[in-house]
């Protein structure tokens, strides 16, 4: 029979024993799950392996569920839409998806879903020039976002930075939807996608509309996806995301986008009110930041905003005169001109390679 000692001493010896297999099991536990959170999701290594296969010109097209972008007006035909017509165009980073909504009599319509070939930078938005960033916000294409020059020829200017960033200190120029499957911050396609895209983009600014809202969002903003990605920092930016994000899924048209206190404001769209594409400032935050909304405004309102405001050399003639006047009227006219074309000259040769 074992003494009284010797029990209690391989008691001791069985606690021990215990602890450190629960301490190794714990410590094997948490290895694997630091091992989890550090790998790459799935769509992030399909983004890194096609940058990779674009690179060595490998890369196998179309990509999986590309459309066929041989038949475009046939497949708007089918989709009993027009070209056009009034488009949206939504982002999702996570998912690497940019889709294409077409508005029919009274609701917009999903047309295309493309794959995005790649982008660069993680979830969350661009906060400087060079941070190598994708952005995340709402954006509208106008005329001046077809861009022709630099590298990309046929490409789209998404219109980093809009009002909000501006309010907000961001910094950044230049970030395109473009071809080739290599990126520096913005969005590229395949070169088969971002024709068609080009396409249907600059057939609906010359059917009329003025803007195209573009929207980026981190990915499709469900409650599993939001409760998968905690938002950390971005929590009260994401919030504002959501609500633009769940206005159009509920009312199928693209919401208000207004920014008043720095933040994102949303209101569905109203056949009762006035609706913007374009993203536009409260009253209370165009008085508290002027020079934003002057940058925001068209170019043509900025060249009368100047014409206004600077003072026109005296007339070499004698005013009393009709043909003096007449004389002035023309210089007058023709300076805004110059004034104009030298915006439009100094945007277009405005091109930075840093994203």
């Amino acid at each position: 029979m074992a003494k009284s000692g010797d029990r209690t001493g391989i008691a001791i010896a069985a606690s021990v024993g215990c602890l450190a297999l629960a301490l190794l099991f714990a410590a094997g536990s948490a290895t694997a799950q630091t091992a989890t959170q550090a790998a790459p999701s799935t769509p992030t290594l399909d983004r890194q392996e096609r940058w990779r296969a674009a690179r060595s010109k490998s890369l196998k097209l179309p990509l999986p569920g590309t459309p066929d972008t041989e038949r475009p007006l046939a497949r708007l035909t089918e989709a009993g839409l027009q070209l056009g017509a009034p488009m949206l165009i939504r982002i999702f980073k996570a998912e690497s998806e940019l889709e294409v909504w077409v508005k029919t009599r009274t609701i917009y319509t999903l047309f295309a879903t493309y794959p995005v070939c790649y982008w660069s930078g993680v979830l969350g938005p661009k906060l400087r020039e060079g941070d190598k960033q994708t952005p995340e916000g709402f954006y509208a294409l106008s005329e001046s976002a077809l861009h022709h020059g630099d590298r990309w020829r046929r490409s789209l200017n998404i219109g980093y930075p809009n009002a909000f960033d501006r309010t907000n200190g961001r910094s950044g120029s230049n970030i395109l939807v473009h071809g080739g499957c290599d990126s520096v911050g913005c969005f590229a396609m395949t070169d088969p996608v971002n024709a068609e895209l080009y396409d249907l983009v600059s057939a609906t600014l010359r059917a009329g509309s003025e803007y195209i809202p573009l929207q980026v969002f981190p990915f499709r903003m469900t409650d599993a996806n939001l409760a998968a990605n905690p938002a950390g920092r971005w929590k009260d930016f994401w919030d504002d995301l959501r609500s633009g994000y769940d206005s159009f899924e509920r009312t199928r048209m693209p919401p208000n986008i207004s920014v008043c206190g720095r933040r994102y404001h949303v209101r569905d769209n109203s056949p009762f009110m006035r609706n913007s594409e374009a993203v536009e400032l409260c009253l209370e935050d165009r008085m508290a930041f002027p020079q934003v909304n002057e940058a925001a405004a068209k170019p043509a309102t900025r060249a009368k905003n100047a014409q206004r405001t600077a003072v026109a050399p005296a007339p070499r003639c004698n005013g009393a005169l009709a043909s003096c006047r007449k004389w002035v009227a023309l210089r007058d006219r023709r300076a805004a001109s110059r004034l104009v074309a030298g915006q439009s000259n100094s945007i277009s040769k405005k091109r930075s390679a840093v994203r």
